[in-house]
């Protein structure tokens, strides 16, 4: 029996399209006359990009004329203003989901004048708000700016220099969804889409951020002197056929506090950091599909562009109906394997989501355990004895005083029992223990974590890490108590069909969650035959060597332990087999 691979840090899907590298490639097509437009988001390194354009264009003798959109914001306090919320004031974590347009953080558009011998490049975010000849777009993963902004050296969109550090809050909540709303509008327009982290060919084995150090320095490395690039063309050829195909998006891993060493002992992933805690598996606004080849130039491009782009083939009519073009539910890690235990915490309830943080759904969550066993715990759901006002003055003693308290007498533990999953609903108090490994089986908002007790861990400058008794507890759902929590939310697996060796379980539905939770166990060589039934279906190998998932339409995905593979609601119907000489087991999440 052929060997079956191993974890692959870098999945690339293979294109056809022209995929190149460097600027002198890059500006063979522009002629003097012209104005260039380069969007993109604030992160991207606009000095050395321009830098590369214009002496790409100085080899062929002819001048760069360039306006920089960042000196035409609007005054900062205007955009202060223009992104205040009356709601969350003077909250220091969380902001409501901005719903302003680009255009708004300027006072005026710059007037670009062509030349005889010039191309005039308006570069920066919101260069495609000119009029323009062609349009470039000079991407960089949201992972860089999260990093420039935690390292204290990114600022926020429109926020000049001398007005302190950029803050997370405002990155999260305004800056990605204005610029995510502007970029996804661009992409039918776009004549070559510039992938400034300069990751081509085999360099480097993966790409990482960590919230308390820089990027990984062995590959995914931003260069901005060297980017690979599509043409527009070839762009949009690479995502219409994503849509219609079974694709991986480029995982990454965090390092926080609490963080273990799975990932890094079995997934070989980011070995020189701290420890690996939270990964990023499918995360629908930061994930990044590669494309080109694996030996020669690759480009990073957004999923939320394939989701924009595509919304039906990747989604299904009723779930593009419901949700737009958010693609609703996430797969992620938490690896606490040699680390600490999670926060005990809860997200918003669904009316609270909609009116105080502008989300339109809210983040119900699943966890389901690959790594877990005896004296390993998971925390879930209330006490059916916990005196809830007791429970908020020892929270608030825990921020304000530094005194801490046993969450034990308010929360119940449920032991870690590997492949058990663990449904958690807006407003239930929960948390992974030590020494778990939790897929994430979850709605799409994955920053509204908020905090009853984290253990009084202090962040990297000494100083408390964010903990939200306020909003916790105006979530916190009192239902989710005593055994109600064991019948509701720690469910047996109920059998849905089964085959020649093989059969499939439901392991988690709720009425008030959109979505459910499947798990299918196949023994070596077993066949089943599945359909997206208009319905994409998100699916993860949780035991055994992986899966062959070939599609009607001639596709083929092997799937290997750990990975993650979304399968667009387009594909229909699709054939798994399993691989390997032990059973396989693998989970598949859908819209109901």
């Amino acid at each position: 029996m052929p060997a079956v691979r191993g974890y692959e840090a870098e999945p690339c899907h293979s294109i056809t399209g022209e995929v190149g590298v460097g600027f002198r490639d890059a500006v063979a097509g522009l002629a003097p006359g012209l104005v260039l437009a380069v969007d993109g988001p604030v992160a991207v390194d606009w000095e050395a990009v321009t830098a590369g354009i214009r002496d790409a264009l100085a080899a062929r003798d002819i001048t760069a004329k360039q306006i920089d959109m960042r000196e035409h914001f609007a005054p900062w306090r205007d955009i202060l203003d223009l992104t205040a919320s009356a709601v969350l004031e003077d909250d220091p974590d969380f902001a409501p989901l901005s719903r302003a347009g680009l255009a708004d953080f300027f006072t005026g558009l710059p007037e670009p004048a062509v030349a005889d011998g010039t191309v005039t490049v308006v570069f920066g975010p919101g260069a495609a708000l000119v009029p323009y000849d062609r349009l470039w777009y000079a991407d960089l993963p949201k992972r860089y700016a999260e990093a420039g902004i935690t390292g204290g050296t990114g600022r926020n969109l429109g926020q000049p220099v001398g007005t302190g550090a950029g803050t997370t809050r405002r990155l999260f909540y305004i800056d990605w969804p204005v610029l995510d709303r502007h970029r996804d509008t661009l992409v039918d327009d776009v004549d070559l889409w510039l992938d400034t982290q300069g990751t081509q060919g085999t360099q480097g084995t993966q790409s990482t951020q960590s919230t308390q150090s820089t990027l990984d320095t062995k590959g995914g490395i931003q260069d901005p002197q060297a980017p690979a690039w599509l043409t527009g063309p070839a762009l949009r050829d690479a995502l219409t056929g994503l849509a219609g195909r079974p694709f991986r998006t480029r995982p990454t891993f965090n390092t926080t506090s609490w963080g273990g060493h799975w990932a890094q002992e079995q997934l070989g992933f980011n070995r020189g950091a701290a420890n690996t805690a939270l990964g990023y598996e499918l995360i629908a606004p930061e994930s990044g599909i590669l494309v080109g080849t694996p030996e020669g130039p690759r480009v990073e491009v957004p999923l939320q562009a394939l989701v924009a782009m595509h919304p039906e083939a990747v989604l299904g009519e009723s779930v593009h109906a419901t949700f737009g073009t958010s693609f609703p539910i996430r797969f992620d890690y938490l690896d606490t394997v040699g680390g600490g235990n999670l926060s005990v915490h809860c997200h918003p309830r669904s009316d609270y989501m909609r009116r105080v943080f502008g989300w339109p759904y809210t983040q119900h969550e699943t966890y389901y355990m690959m790594v877990g066993g005896p004296g390993r715990q998971v925390f879930l759901g209330l006490r059916e004895d916990a005196d809830l006002g007791a429970f908020r003055r020892e929270a608030d003693r825990a921020v304000h005083d530094g005194v801490p308290f046993d969450i034990e007498r308010y929360v119940q533990t449920f032991p870690a029992e590997q492949h058990q999953l663990f449904l958690i609903p807006g407003g239930t108090p929960h948390g992974s223990g030590e020494g778990n490994v939790v897929l994430e089986i979850s709605a799409t908002p994955y920053l509204y974590s908020l905090r009853f007790y984290d253990w009084l861990r202090k962040d990297r400058e000494g100083r408390q890490r964010p903990v939200h008794v306020g909003h916790a507890f105006e979530n916190l759902d009192p239902a989710r108590s005593g055994e109600a929590v064991a019948r509701d939310l720690v469910q047996r697996p109920r059998s849905l069909r089964s085959g020649d060796r093989w059969h499939e379980d439901l392991i988690g539905r709720l009425p008030e969650m959109f979505f459910e939770v499947r798990r299918l166990e196949l023994a070596p060589d077993a066949v089943v035959d599945d359909d997206t039934d208009g319905r994409f279906h998100v699916v993860n190998v949780v035991e055994g060597d992986g899966i062959l998932l070939e599609t009607s339409g001639g596709h083929g995905f092997e799937l290997a332990y750990a990975e993650t593979l979304t399968v667009p609601a387009s594909v229909g119907a699709y054939r798994v087999r399993a691989l390997g000489a032990r059973p396989v087991r693998y989970v598949k999440a859908l819209v109901r």
